[in-house]
């Protein structure tokens, strides 16, 4: 078997770049060109597998159907994962136009790719929680109304749509996942978890004094993801494509994932103020080590999104098994590794 993977690069790339060679596929990634070659996250797996021809990098862009069409009649895939995408929501509002065109119309030239070289390819396309926005229902499911609040939201709901129309107009085995946040030491430090965990190492070693964060109010559904995309591979072997959400059915705030992510270095924290105002103090030392900034809320805030996973247990068989303490600690103690081996190269 032999599988297309887009953002390969990225945390997910990884983890399902990972799975499908265990799995016995020929993996081939798309890079995006730019300045700088940035396959830091996947280093280890290209020397471990790219002698052997069991994974393959190619330069290519989501924006340029040539490029697409003839790499994928060149490598001829059995499925194609797309995980592309400006995927920072932050950024998305500064960058509205960029987002919208990689994160949205690049899914549609790879959709057409599919059409004109070869119907029979089976497509994965990451959707997210953030489609659901300003949420309609609690918990979200496949069927709950849509109500995106961020270019990016917006970019991956015409993504999902554009999905849904080739799948029934095309014939195409093409499935979304709609997975909510999922974590890992290998998400990027621009998102709030890695922010707290890296915060954490840096606090604990004495590299730092405190971590700013934004809305601690914020409520999100976070699972782990190394089983994520196992939930992304599975939704291609089922019989049928269809769209699935993948989560745990637990929400926390971000107050609440930076307490658990301190308890593993065991600081509890004492909260005190409320909104810019909050600050955590660590209760031994009474030092304030967690601060409110306003510069992280976002323009239009996603207060709260917690997934039910139900269908994607009915008819695939995942369920999400690491819970929120766990994965902190997986987190935490990754980044204080990763400082102390910094300390000694």
């Amino acid at each position: 078997m032999k599988a297309l993977i887009t953002g390969i690069t990225g945390q997910d790339g990884y983890y399902l770049t990972k799975l499908l060679i265990e799995k016995n596929y020929e993996v081939h990634g798309l890079i995006r060109r730019s300045s700088t070659f940035n396959t830091d996250r996947i280093n280890e797996l290209i020397s471990k597998y790219s002698a052997d021809g069991k994974l393959s990098l190619y330069y290519s862009d989501l924006l340029d159907s040539s490029s697409l069409n003839n790499l994928i009649n060149t490598i001829k895939p059995d499925e194609i994962y797309n995980l592309a995408a400006q995927s920072f929501v932050h950024a998305s509002f500064d960058q509205p136009l960029a987002t919208s065109m990689i994160t949205g119309i690049g899914v549609t030239h790879l959709l057409e790719a599919i059409r004109i070289v070869n119907k029979d390819i089976k497509f994965y396309q990451a959707s997210t929680s953030e489609l659901y926005g300003k949420v309609q229902e609690v918990p979200q499911k496949e069927t709950t109304a849509f109500y995106p609040r961020s270019p990016y939201g917006v970019s991956k709901l015409y993504a999902h749509w554009m999905v849904t129309n080739y799948r029934e107009s095309y014939d195409i085995f093409a499935s979304s996942g709609i997975l909510f946040n999922h974590e890992s030491p290998l998400r990027g430090l621009e998102f709030v978890t890695r922010k707290i965990s890296d915060g954490v190492a840096r606090v604990s070693e004495g590299f730092q004094s405190c971590i700013e964060l934004g809305n601690l109010d914020a409520s999100r559904d976070w699972g782990y993801a190394p089983e994520y995309v196992d939930g992304m591979y599975k939704m291609l072997q089922h019989d049928k494509a269809d769209s699935f959400v993948l989560a745990t059915n637990r929400a926390y705030t971000v107050r609440q994932f930076a307490q658990f992510a301190f308890n593993v270095v065991d600081i509890e924290i004492k909260w005190e103020g409320s909104g810019i105002s909050e600050k955590g103090i660590d209760i031994k030392t009474g030092k304030t080590i967690v601060k409110v900034n306003k510069d992280y809320f976002r323009l239009a805030e996603v207060d709260a999104l917690i997934g039910d996973y139900s269908k994607a247990e009915k008819d695939l068989g995942w369920i999400p098994t690491t819970n929120i303490q766990d994965m902190c600690q997986i987190m935490v103690e990754s980044d204080i590794n990763a400082l102390k081996t910094n300390l000694k190269s």
